[in-house]
């Protein structure tokens, strides 16, 4: 399998390459780290340490290892299929589905449900847990997720998410009235260090960076669009938390009392682009909003 080459940029220089790598590629850092004892992260042919501190301009290679096989039962759970190929599938994942298989969750998951729809056509890069994965949707957001069925898709795929070419769009409602129209939150995420099961706004956190614009205005809360141009745990709804406007119906982040006829936080992955990795082909996907998500809409306009 062709290495995966990453390039580094200026505001990488001195980063450990571990930690830096496990944000490019979204391999787990004990699985970078394993990697790096394989001898299979290199630069000028040169294994590297993981400990190793990145400079500028730097070019670092990472030979991927063969697929292990997933242990995994298959499992025949409705999928809503948006866009497949030989390459990729895209689901519009629904509220309540865990992505892929965790303590608490060894199965329902959208991989046992993607195992049973594709078969033995799901890649290898993650591991037995999580064949096809290559980015994920928290288990009470809703809506578009790609998977790759092959190696070579998720490399390709993987490299789009480190350069940005792989758009993910989300809508939500807050909590508050945002001051300006648009905006952007650039604040390091990492484990909140007073709850480590939750993520927070931290110094020396990994980068993380969403885009927001108001779509629409009400009494007590905006309908709001987010792009993401990183894809850290619970990222969006940590940056809507941190700048004051947490997404309506996020527990964990934001107002601990329920809301009605809601469950989980008002968060929809609407939108997905990215160039298909075998023809190079621009590829631009959206869906509706869960019909949960349109109620509380609805209710809020008769308001207004």
């Amino acid at each position: 399998m062709e290495p995966l080459i990453l390039q580094t940029a200026s505001e990488d220089a001195g980063k450990r390459l571990d930690a830096w790598l496990a944000e490019q590629t979204e391999l787990t850092r004990s699985a970078v780290q394993k990697l790096m004892e394989e001898g299979r992260v290199t630069a000028a042919g040169k294994p590297l340490a993981k400990n190793t501190r990145l400079t500028d301009g730097e070019t670092v290679s990472v030979k991927l290892p063969e697929p292990e096989a997933a242990d995994i039962v298959p499992q025949n759970i409705p999928l809503d299929v948006v866009y497949e190929d030989e390459d990729v599938i895209v689901v519009n994942k629904p509220k309540g589905l865990v992505v892929h298989p965790a303590p608490g969750h060894p199965d329902g998951t959208l991989v046992n449900a993607l195992l049973y729809h594709c078969g033995d056509s799901l890649s290898g890069i993650n591991g037995e847990l999580r064949p096809g994965i290559v980015h994920r949707i928290d288990r009470d957001t809703s809506g578009l997720i790609i998977a790759a069925k092959n190696d070579f898709a998720h490399v390709k795929l993987a490299e789009q998410l480190q350069d940005h070419t792989l758009a993910r769009t989300y809508r939500c409602i807050v909590t508050g009235n945002l001051r300006e129209d648009t905006g952007t939150v650039n604040a390091p995420i990492g484990r909140c260090p007073a709850d480590r099961k939750k993520m927070a706004v931290v110094a020396g956190g990994r980068n993380a960076v969403t885009h927001w614009t108001v779509l629409e205005r009400y009494p007590g809360v905006n309908y709001v669009e987010c792009r993401l141009e990183t894809g850290r745990t619970h990222q969006i709804r940590v940056h809507m938390a941190y700048i004051g406007h947490p997404i309506l119906g996020d527990t964990v982040y934001g107002n601990k009392k329920p809301v009605p006829g809601l469950q989980g936080q008002c968060l929809h992955a609407v939108g997905l682009k990215f160039i298909h990795p075998r023809t190079g082909e621009l590829v631009e996907l959206t869906c509706g909003l869960p019909e949960e998500f349109e109620k509380q809409l609805k209710k809020y306009r008769n308001m207004a």
